[in-house]
């Protein structure tokens, strides 16, 4: 019986029939479970640093106030509050299109959210300042700590590309705007000419940072630098009494003038570079090379040596022997001296100094004190208190020495 039931075809399709039935009923239930399960399942979550977008005309306005992030409280099934947590697949925005000059409250909404969530959005509301949005050209100035230029080296006014920046922002910021500064950053010291990029900073006048847009944000600056140097005349400066039977005839350097790198100001104040020349182990006709010495606040000095020629008379045992004489108080003469300007002599103030002349006896007993000049050379000299030295003019067959070798003066313009 059974048999021929199954071998019925008609008979399998009524079977097929219920059991489709039977099957579509069924799914409903399965929703109504699932629904009356929810409650159990309901979950809370607080998802934090949810960025707030605001729409409005970009183009004509300027909107201050609006949070950057707010907190969203989720509640829901669990399954749905974990997946939007995890996706954050919706939007929080503050609707500005038809908001008006000046501030206003306004709330913070939330969208493309599911509808079997509850959202709360903390804050939930904005004080929003709404301004006309304005677009102005402001020159760029340029900054760099001049303290890292080495000594010897100056700058000059640093060169801006482009010179002006375009700055947008609200109408009220931008008239707070005061400084329009691009700092230049450099490691280290500074030598050569600096071409850096630099960010422009938009600044009030306490110095505070504006919050506005800047085209370009960055510019090219160039700082020119160049050396602070002079030339001035190399002198030799004798060190020493030359062994006995010895005299110096004459010392010569293959180099005259010698260029030094300063500050402007210590370069205003050197006159003059010296070599010292120590003869007191000089036997014979010497080639030396010596150091050119420079004085405190001189950075470098160049050639840095030179080569002395030290010519001699060695005298034999029986010629005369050396003798000293002082002339004493031998007036100090100023030459090259500006007609617009007068000297006083601060030391030695009687504008005097003591002269020990060295050679053999028969021609030091010729010589007196009408033989020799003593005098400083203030050509090319400003204004001001100056150290230069004593030079002495002489007859070429003895030696001399100073008591004192230089004289401080002080020139002022005549009344």
């Amino acid at each position: 019986m059974i048999d021929r039931l199954m071998d019925n075809r008609w008979f399998l399709k009524i079977i097929s029939l219920v059991l489709a039935v039977l099957l579509f009923s069924s799914v409903p239930d399965m929703e109504r479970a699932t629904d009356e399960n929810v409650p159990s399942q309901n979950n809370v979550e607080t998802i934090t640093d949810v960025p707030v977008k605001s729409y409005y005309d970009t183009e004509n306005l300027v909107v201050s106030g609006v949070p950057d992030t707010v907190k969203v409280t989720i509640q829901g099934p669990k399954n749905i509050v974990q997946m939007t947590k995890s996706l954050r697949n919706f939007e929080v925005f503050i609707d500005l299109s038809d908001a008006e000059i000046g501030t206003q409250r306004v709330p913070i909404q939330i969208r493309d959210i599911s509808d079997k969530l509850k959202a709360t959005v903390e804050p939930n509301y904005a004080d929003v300042t709404v301004q006309e949005r304005v677009t102005k050209e402001f020159k760029v100035d340029a900054e760099f700590n001049k303290k890292l230029l080495d000594d010897g080296y100056v700058s000059e006014e640093p060169v801006v590309e482009p010179k002006k920046v375009k700055i947008t922002g609200a109408k009220d910021v931008i008239e707070r705007i005061s400084f329009v500064i691009a700092t230049l950053d450099i490691g280290g010291s500074i030598n050569s000419t600096v071409t850096r990029e630099a960010t422009v900073q938009v600044l009030d006048k306490e110095l505070n940072k504006l919050d506005v847009i800047v085209d370009p944000e960055a510019v090219t600056v160039t700082v020119p630098v160049k050396s602070s140097s002079k030339t001035v005349p190399i002198k030799i400066v004798q060190k020493g009494t030359p062994p006995e039977g010895v005299s110096i005839n004459s010392i010569f350097i293959d180099v005259k003038e010698a260029t030094i790198l300063a500050k402007p100001e210590n370069l205003g104040q050197t006159e003059s570079v010296r070599v010292e020349v120590d003869v007191s182990n000089i036997q014979k006709d010497t080639e030396l090379t010596v150091p050119v010495i420079i004085s405190e606040g001189i950075s470098k000095v160049d050639p840095e040596t030179v080569k002395v020629r030290i010519n001699v008379d060695v005298k034999k045992a029986n010629e005369n022997k050396e003798e000293e004489k002082i002339l004493s108080n031998l007036p100090i003469k100023t030459e090259g001296l500006n007609e617009n300007y007068e000297v006083a002599f601060l030391d030695p103030a009687s504008a005097a100094a003591n002269l020990t002349i060295i050679g053999s006896s028969d021609i030091i007993k010729t010589l007196s004190e009408d033989d020799f000049s003593l005098f400083i050379n203030a050509a090319n000299l400003s204004k001001g208190n100056h150290e230069l030295d004593i030079q002495v003019k002489g007859p070429n067959n003895v030696k001399w020495k100073l008591a004192k070798e230089t004289a401080k003066i002080s020139i002022t313009e005549k009344e």
